[in-house]
């Protein structure tokens, strides 16, 4: 066991007082469990714990150890065939197993892992099924499909490379995608190679880590989603903490400090390579290509880990997790925490929500990050709406009960860029493609809409969208077979866009988790 640094800094503490190093909330964290996915009630019991064996240069084989019984890894993918476990699951299991059942064990001897055929085969597939654009290189995912041979090749390049120890990190390109409020966000795309690296990597490392998450922690993680985090907001409401911390970091991912961050890598992983791979992630060059001149600029990168990168979401979640135990323990404020990657609330009982924010700022600064000023907000429910990933919380009397309870549904601003979606696929200027398209497009977009809001409280909203929605593509097709009259008529009915033309509905039953209304 590596000893702690003696000039390792002290942590402020959000409930009023001070820790020392590593010592947060010991306790809270013993005892954490990881919850299962959305829905699914998470056994009590699990498979026996497993060994690890080593044979050559293979991935390590798992067997079972006798008489000894775990928590459950939940983070696992869904086996490619029923009742077979792969090398790479079994894997997974031994590491997230052996790191839940010890709190201060640390993983070694993972480089090898690294170099196993089957989880770079493995890593490959998940690289290509998530698309994405070329690197510096210029070579893309699509290449990769159009020329099954070029993934071969490249995965024996990648093995060859590790095993000789010759691997290097190419720069990252950078571009930046336009937001909402007319700014720019950066994304870094490292080459399809790096990708494949990044990704085997987060095959070992991620249940490792993933065992000492928070359970209030819902971004970049196995098994978990939004709603989750939303349905968690509303049972901090329903016990009564009606002041919420409505906060926002700023340029969060370009500020995590390298050194911080490795640290805390290393308190689980104590295998030199990997931990030197993952620093010189961290560390790539970044290129910058002007888009008007075309000529392209070169700076080192001592921040930060560029939003694109596979590993990134995983270190990220792991510099805020001393955060989200933090203030989910604290005995002063008994607030509760929910945070999605760097957006997060924080409920709070009466009076209790300044004073946390001032705690909030001083952790913060110790730790190299900052609040948005902007858009972070103290709001007092019942008064004021909470809008998080794209819902809206606000308080209103059930007609059933008479009583009030946390209403849960799609934010104006949520509705707002799904009508305008379906504005985009319908306007004049492509009246040109053909019906059959049209529809399929909007379908398409519309639908990944319903799936992730479809929770809740739901179903007023979708019944409003779902008319504006008929209405515009009854208009398109009126214009485009340029009709003068029976715009409304049976022709283009509601029986006929989604008989026909095979429109999507909008479901208009209540959804799972649509309780305390």
């Amino acid at each position: 066991m590596m000893r702690k640094d003696a000039g390792e800094r002290r942590e402020i503490s959000l409930d009023g007082g001070k820790t020392s190093g590593n010592r947060t909330m010991p306790q809270a964290a013993k005892a954490e469990v990881v919850q299962g996915e959305v829905g699914r009630p998470r056994s009590s019991e699990e498979a026996p714990v497993m060994g690890v064996e080593r044979r050559g240069s293979s991935c390590v084989r798992a067997k079972e150890a006798s008489g000894e019984r775990g928590d459950g890894s939940r983070d696992l993918p869904t086996p490619t065939e029923p009742e077979k476990e792969t090398r790479v699951q079994k894997l997974q299991q031994t590491l997230y197993r052996q790191a839940k059942k010890n709190p201060k064990w640390k993983a070694w001897s993972l480089y090898g892992e690294l170099q196993c055929l089957q989880i770079l085969e493995e890593a490959m597939r998940r690289v290509i099924s998530n698309r994405g654009g070329a690197g510096v290189d210029g070579l893309s995912t699509q290449d990769l499909i159009e020329e099954p041979d070029l993934q071969d090749r490249l995965i024996q390049r990648i093995k060859q490379e590790l095993k000789e120890r010759a691997y290097r990190p190419s720069p990252i390109r950078r571009v930046y995608i336009p937001k909402a409020d007319g700014k720019q966000r950066p994304l870094g795309i490292p080459t399809v190679k790096d990708r494949v690296i990044q990704t085997a990597m987060m095959i070992i490392i991620e249940p490792i880590f993933e065992a000492d998450f928070h359970e209030e922690s819902y971004a970049y993680r196995p098994k978990r989603k939004a709603q989750e985090a939303v349905q968690s907001i509303k049972e901090g409401i329903l016990s009564g903490r009606h002041e919420i911390v409505d906060a926002d970091l700023s340029g969060y991912f370009d500020s995590i400090p390298h050194r911080e961050l490795m640290k805390l890598v290393a308190k689980r992983v104590n295998d030199k390579m990997i931990l030197k791979l993952i620093k010189a992630w961290l560390r790539a060059r970044i290129v910058e290509e002007d888009p008007k001149s075309g000529k392209k600029t070169s700076y080192p990168n001592d921040q930060g880990t560029p939003q694109g990168g596979v590993i990134s979401p995983l270190l990220a979640n792991l510099y805020l997790d001393g955060l989200d135990k933090i203030v989910n323990s604290g005995k002063k404020f008994k607030a509760k925490m929910v945070r999605y990657a760097d957006d997060f609330v924080i409920l709070c009982y009466k009076a209790n929500a300044e004073p946390l924010m001032e705690s909030l700022k001083q952790w913060l600064e110790t730790k190299g990050l900052k609040l948005n000023e902007e858009k972070t907000r103290i709001i007092e429910y019942g008064k004021e709406p909470l809008d998080f990933l794209g819902f809206r919380i606000q308080q209103r009397k059930s007609p059933k009960t008479g009583r009030n309870y946390p209403h849960c549904e799609p934010s104006p601003k949520s509705c707002r860029k799904i009508r305008e979606a379906i504005r985009e696929e319908t306007s004049w200027d492509k009246q040109w493609r053909k019906e059959k398209e049209v529809f399929e497009t909007v379908n398409r977009r519309v639908g990944g809409w319903i799936n992730y809001f479809h929770y809740s409280n739901s179903t007023e909203v979708f019944s409003k969208i779902q008319w504006q929605m008929r209405e515009r593509m009854r208009r398109w097709l009126w214009q485009r077979h340029k009709k003068t009259y029976a715009q409304y008529g049976a022709r283009y009915s509601d029986e006929e866009l989604h008989g026909r033309h095979g429109l999507i509905r909008f479901p208009m039953n209540a959804p799972w988790k649509n309780q305390n209304a």
